[in-house]
Formats: structure tokens, sequence, C-alpha cells
């Protein structure tokens, strides 16, 4: 969401760039931002102002569903009292979904290092909420002790990167749930 102080005019190009990079990224082409520029028809200099970087146009397109995301799992987290396994298993289904339907998320999650302060707030309270749900339910026996939270974070990339390679679009959401079910019953205790 562009800055409230922003004049109209700026506002209508800050989201005119955002939605022209939305469609680079849906479509599978490079973030370049003077692509972005080109492409809709604003000046370098303007995309540069609002986006010094690639990574913060990236951001600023995955944060709806990062913010979505994390949101699940804080319900994911008070559900888990009452079935850590489910809680567990069900936040991680709605891990691969978002990132099946959005495919600027993967690449924030795992990037090391953001160029948001609020990417890299709601990342973290991703990882650390997934790592209460992963401690409640080794803590109620449901999953095997020893896995961490870095080890759920890479089977799940590699289950989106897995269904993302080797299925056509239309077949990615039931491929991904496949490749879940497979790699949630090997994390099972």
């Amino acid at each position: 969401m562009p800055s409230p102080t922003l004049r109209k005019d700026a506002a209508r190009n800050w989201q005119h760039i955002v939605d022209t990079g939305r469609r680079f990224v849906d479509d599978g082409v490079p973030l370049r931002l003077n692509d972005v520029a080109r492409a809709a028809s604003i000046g370098v200099a303007t995309v540069y102002r609002h986006f010094p970087v690639p990574e913060a146009l990236l951001e600023t397109i995955a944060r709806p569903a990062l913010a979505e995301l994390a949101s699940a799992a804080d319900r994911a987290l008070t559900l888990s009292a009452d079935d850590p396994w489910q809680a567990f298993a069900g936040f991680l289904g709605t891990g691969i979904d978002t990132q099946v339907a959005d495919p600027s998320v993967q690449p924030v999650i795992a990037a090391g290092d953001h160029a948001l302060p609020e990417t890299t707030d709601l990342v973290t309270r991703l990882h650390t909420t997934t790592g209460l749900l992963l401690e409640r339910a080794q803590t109620a026996g449901a999953v095997r002790a020893g896995l961490t939270h870095e080890d759920v974070v890479r089977l799940m990339c590699g289950v989106v990167f897995a269904a993302s390679v080797h299925a056509h679009p239309g077949e990615r959401s039931a491929l991904t749930r496949t490749y879940l079910e497979i790699v949630l019953s090997g994390l099972r205790a």
C-alpha cells in the first residue's frame, strides 16, 4: 500500500508499478525495474524512487499473501492446544497452497534478508509461529523428535519446487498436496 502522504498521481504510479510487477511475477518474467518501467510506461526514475531495488517491489507484491499466511499461522497456533498435529499439518498445507497460488511468496520467504522492514517482521513472525507449531506437535508426540524448523522450511520449499518443475500449472495444486501428504507421513512420529 502506498504511503498515505503520496500525491494522487504518485499513488497512481505506485499502484501501476505494483500491478505491472505482479503481472511479471505471475508470468514468470524476471523482475527488472527498467523492464517494469518500460512495460508500465512510467519513467525509470519514478520506478526507482518508489522501489530502489527489485526486492522491494517483489516484497510489496508478496506482502498481502504473507500477511494472510502469518494470520493463518496465528490461527493454527490457537488450534494447536486441541490438536497439535492437525494444527501443524493444516498450516503446512495452507503455506503450500499460498506458495502455489502466489509465485512471489516463496522467493521472499527463502531470502536471507529483506529490503523492507515490514517484510522482515512478517517472515520472522511466520518462522517463529511455525517453530512453535512444530514444537507443540513434537511435545505431543505427533512429530519426530530432532526435526528442526529449518528442516520444515526446506521440505516445504522442496515440495513447492518439485511440483512447480514437474507439473503443468493446472496440476500443481493437486501435485503439491500429494507431495505434502508424503512428507507429512514421513514427519509423523
